[in-house]
């Protein structure tokens, strides 16, 4: 996923297993971060261990953090029902896409 001489940064949704809860998150490693989604540490107050959000449903692709960072305070600020338009014009049918990271 990494492109030499340049940063890669990700905005991200995921989703529980039912596809009731957001969260919008960012990352310069979607692999690793999501690796770490689904292995929460015992305990963890983390909203996506909290809401068993796991689901990787959106993501877009960034090589400069204030971008990257610009356009998840972006897409946070919106409703439930535009959120779900950015998801469903990426992701038709809202398919999980973990193994394809």
């Amino acid at each position: 996923m990494k492109t030499i001489g340049n940063h890669n940064y990700y905005v991200y949704i995921l989703t529980n297993k039912k596809k009731t809860v957001l969260y919008t998150g960012v990352t310069n490693n979607l692999k690793e971060r999501l690796h770490f989604h689904n292995n929460p540490l015992p305990f963890s107050k983390a909203f996506t261990a909290k809401y068993r959000c796991f689901y990787l449903i959106y993501y877009e692709h960034f090589f400069d953090i204030e971008d990257a960072i610009r356009r998840e305070k972006q897409i946070k600020g919106k409703s439930r029902m535009k959120k779900e338009l950015i998801i469903s014009d990426f992701n038709p049918h809202w398919k999980f896409l973990n193994d394809k990271i």
